[in-house]
């Protein structure tokens, strides 16, 4: 099961957040997100459970727990949804631009 933790503290670390989670079941992987061009924390990690019922169980017990002094949000993570805006390159090279 993949979680999503929100308003993670920016000295946090991804061994902190493995800890506090494996307290509920088997902890798969644990990764905060990091910005590309800093390296400093986006304030928020994805975990990953081994069992849904101990995912649900550390969703349910972390949900509004004080880590680091800051107030986390815990839920399940949602698939990422496709950017339909993005206007990257394409299949024709440049012609037939939106302007």
């Amino acid at each position: 099961m993949n979680i999503y933790v929100g308003n993670v503290d920016f000295k946090a670390t991804e061994d902190q957040i493995s800890e506090l989670f494996a307290e509920y079941g088997e902890v798969t992987s644990a990764k905060i997100i990091t910005d590309r061009l800093s390296g400093r924390s986006r304030g928020f990690a994805f975990v990953e459970m081994a069992n849904e019922d101990e995912g649900k169980a550390a969703i349910e017990a972390l949900n509004g727990y004080n880590l680091n002094s800051r107030e986390i949000s815990v839920s399940e993570a949602r698939p990422r949804e496709e950017n339909r805006n993005f206007r990257g390159r394409d299949d024709n090279r440049g012609y037939n631009r939106r302007y």
